[in-house]
């Protein structure tokens, strides 16, 4: 009984949930990708950065 009172309570929410817009749905798909892309670019960088730092004091 607790489990058919369970998704009732499911199914009142999600008609209550307001869904994004197609458009929507795309500028924060293309927004998570880019800052995904950009992040991986930047850490990357400082990586490889770091590592070059870490050789040059190592190697000497």
């Amino acid at each position: 009984m607790r489990l058919i009172h369970f998704f009732g309570d499911v199914g009142r929410e999600m008609k209550a949930v307001s869904w994004p817009t197609r458009k929507e749905l795309r500028h924060d798909t293309g927004t998570v990708v880019g800052m995904t892309v950009f992040f991986a670019a930047f850490f990357a960088i400082v990586d490889n950065g770091l590592q070059w730092l870490l050789n040059l004091l190592v190697s000497k």
